[in-house]
């Protein structure tokens, strides 16, 4: 494959948030990472958290050009973001690839929009759930880890785009703990890519939203934190709670527990859980909420 010609396709994504955002305290408000452009008229796909609740979007070719652009969409479920460029990129749009056929062990690179690329290869395919509500049923793990992964292009042995970086994590693989990235599969994007680009959000009723972020220990799902004003806060739950219950079903584990909030009803329902803190039990009821509903609506520049 013609590299040069990939890392065209590539670009870094700068963002500026409010300082009062729901997300500033915990993303910042200067974020930086990189997006692929996937479309000739300069439509980027990134990761989300970049672009979360932006006022301020510019996105930087190889050859540093400078080109303002707008957060057009951030979609919760998947973690995708997408920006589109006000200004002429002039840059090829990457063709995707099948992350599906990818296969345990093959040949990727991971590269950002400063023309780093990592050589690696698939050491994973597998469930991802991450600490702030959010999970994929079958995420890519690729080994060594890229240090700038945040929107960075994982391409394939035949050039062509399989997924987003996301995350940098620590895994076991061969016997040793490993920096690993986690990467978003670009097969989660078709299906939803024209609801975000006509409507901004996939068609379909929000999720119910906790606030909560959560880590599982042996099975058990332990409450990091809650998100200051947000529907697990106000409800009480507290940095330390172990969630053992959801209604009259017992929680397994971070997934299940997201699987069995989602399947809840729609977002606004009322969840009630059983918890257990400082070794003793107590039921809580969580007015669940949309998500989105916390967050700052882009404006177009």
């Amino acid at each position: 494959m013609n590299i040069n010609s990939i890392l065209r396709s590539i670009v870094t994504v700068r963002s500026s948030i409010p300082e009062d955002a729901f997300t500033a305290a915990t993303l910042g408000t200067q974020r930086e990472g990189s997006g692929v452009v996937i479309r000739e008229d300069g439509l980027v796909l990134t990761i989300g958290y970049l672009i979360t609740e932006a006022e301020d979007v510019w996105v930087t070719s190889d050859d540093g050009l400078l080109v303002p652009a707008h957060a057009l969409a951030y979609d919760q479920e998947t973690g995708f973001g997408l920006v589109q460029a006000l200004g002429q990129l002039d840059l090829p749009a990457l063709n995707f690839g099948d992350a599906a056929e990818a296969r345990l062990g093959d040949p990727v690179m991971l590269a950002d929009g400063i023309g780093r690329a990592i050589e690696a290869n698939i050491v994973a395919k597998q469930e991802f759930a991450g600490y702030w509500e959010y999970l994929l049923d079958e995420a890519i793990f690729i080994a060594p880890a890229h240090p700038s992964w945040g929107g960075a292009a994982l391409i394939g042995p035949d050039g062509k785009l399989l997924g987003i970086g996301s995350l940098r994590l620590q895994m076991s693989w061969d016997g040793e703990d490993a920096d690993i990235n986690m990467v978003v599969p670009i097969n989660l994007l078709p299906p939803i890519l024209d609801d975000l680009l006509t409507r901004g959000q996939v068609s379909k009723p929000p999720r119910p939203w906790l606030g909560v972020f959560s880590a599982e220990s042996n099975g058990d799902v332990v409450v990091m934190s809650v998100a200051e004003g947000g529907p697990a806060a106000e409800a009480g739950l507290r940095q330390g709670d172990v969630i053992s219950d959801i209604r009259d079903e017992e929680v397994d584990g971070l997934a299940d527990f997201y699987r069995k909030l989602w399947t809840s009803g729609p977002a606004g329902v009322e969840i009630p859980m059983r918890v257990v803190r400082a070794g003793r039990e107590t039921w809580l009821r969580v007015k669940s909420a949309d998500r989105r509903s916390f967050l700052k609506k882009p404006q177009l520049q």
